[in-house]
């Protein structure tokens, strides 16, 4: 296996660990195992689990940030573009594989103390709440960003409690009175 088919190989095997069975619950012998490489191979890459994790978690960042934008440009105008996200979550949350949000159920895990992980959560999260805005910006109503932010990351929490996809279509239903 080439340097970079390892790395790949590595990330995609922690990454479907990390989301199915918890950051915790994961250990590096099982990721070793289930990527089929050797301890060595692993730590040629990564120096730590957490720097596993950081990757991970930069590379769910960039594919959920992708998604959205996806997702946005379905629509035209903000609010049409603002409704095609909360559209997509709700079909991303009734796939059998949707296990919750990536970085909520992360940072859930995370010990106050694991600050490097946190941040770069908080990184991608910003992320969304920067898109949101720039869809939001031809409004004149910056403030809408924030509103809309966390109506979208309490859906997210609110589906996970509740496993149903009432929490999207709630908040769907909101940002259409606020918008």
């Amino acid at each position: 296996m080439k340097r970079n088919q390892a790395r790949e190989c590595i990330i995609k095997t922690a990454s479907l660990l990390f989301y199915k069975q918890g950051y915790s619950n994961t250990g590096i012998n099982q990721i070793i195992d289930e990527a089929g490489i050797a301890k060595s191979t692993l730590y040629q890459h990564f120096r730590s689990k957490e720097d596993l994790l950081i990757a991970y978690l930069e590379e769910t960042g960039v594919l959920t940030l992708k998604a959205l934008k996806d997702a946005a440009q379905s629509g035209t105008t903000p609010l049409e573009k603002l409704v095609a996200i909360f559209d997509y979550l709700e079909k991303l949350v009734g796939m059998d594989e949707f296990y919750g949000c990536h970085f909520l159920n992360i940072v859930y895990e995370m010990p106050n103390r694991e600050e490097r992980a946190r941040e770069q959560i908080r990184r991608q999260k910003n992320l969304v709440r920067n898109l949101l805005g720039t869809i939001i910006e031809p409004l004149n109503k910056p403030e809408l960003a924030d509103e809309i932010y966390t109506l979208f990351e309490g859906a997210l929490i609110a589906h996970k409690v509740h496993g149903a996809n009432w929490p999207i279509r709630s908040a769907k239903n909101a940002v259409l009175q606020l918008v």
